[in-house]
């Protein structure tokens, strides 16, 4: 099947709903934080898949630079940019757990990004450190990751997590006051810590990685038409079932007089 046939269909809302439904909770979490009119940015995405979020920033008119280790993901996300007429968003294949070989990217942009992707990496205090570099004096890190008390959605969810790099998760996930002590050793002010992902999100993730396990294209048939809920009720279901976010979310800032990396 042609990876990017949805896109060719129907442009980037696709690249949206091409996995779980929390990739479109996170994309909602983000959008919100560049709104329409603001001026261009110079925006890093570290760990950035198959291009979802570089893009969609792009077309919001700013310049994207999205970082993946794997050349398929690269492949498709440079194609889905030229499907979307995403012409400033571009991609380059870089393991980020040596982003600070990338010299050329350290105290270029105003706003890094690291969606669901800290939580793969056995060394996180250094990635933090990297992200940091990689700003701008009074440069904005944007980051989620799972939160470290959600409720497993598939055993899997449960551990063991590793002590070595398979590309699966090395650890559960992050608590605020983590999130806060990386802040601190990296010179960074958090602003808000936030959750993303709720109840029906998870249940609908739960469906299709259930499903999915016979056929994955199955799976993702059979919650489409459910997709929608989500967006609309999941933050009062939530609230009223108390149901932990999947994912914790952190704004942070770099102070203004912050020294050049």
């Amino acid at each position: 099947m042609d990876n990017n046939l949805l896109v060719r269909l129907f442009g980037f809302p696709a690249t949206l709903i091409h996995w779980d439904p929390m990739v479109l909770d996170r994309w909602r979490w983000l959008n919100v934080r560049f709104p329409h009119g603001q001026p261009r940015l110079d925006i890093l995405d570290v760990g950035c898949g198959g291009g979802a979020f570089t893009i969609g920033l792009a077309r919001r008119g700013h310049t994207t630079i999205g970082l993946t280790f794997d050349g398929t993901s690269h492949c498709h996300a440079v194609e889905r940019a030229r499907l979307c007429h995403a012409s400033t968003a571009s991609f380059r294949i870089c393991d980020v757990r040596h982003l600070d070989a990338a010299s050329d990217l350290r105290g270029r942009f105003d706003t890094v990004i690291c969606l669901e992707c800290i939580e793969h990496i056995l060394d996180d205090a250094k990635l933090m450190r990297d992200m940091a570099a990689c700003l701008k004096p009074g440069g904005r890190l944007l980051l989620t990751s799972p939160n470290a008390d959600y409720i497993p959605i598939t055993p899997g969810d449960a551990g063991p997590f590793w002590p070595v790099e398979t590309g699966w998760h090395v650890r559960k996930g992050y608590t605020a006051a983590r999130l806060h002590e990386f802040c601190a050793g990296v010179g960074l002010t958090p602003r808000h810590v936030t959750f993303c992902s709720g109840f029906l999100s998870q249940k609908l993730t739960w469906g299709l990685r259930t499903l999915g396990r016979r056929n994955h294209l199955l799976g993702w048939a059979a919650i489409l038409p459910l997709r929608w809920i989500p967006p609309l009720i999941d933050g009062v279901v939530s609230r009223l079932t108390n149901w932990p976010g999947y994912s914790i979310c952190l704004e942070a800032d770099k102070p203004p007089g912050a020294p050049p990396p």
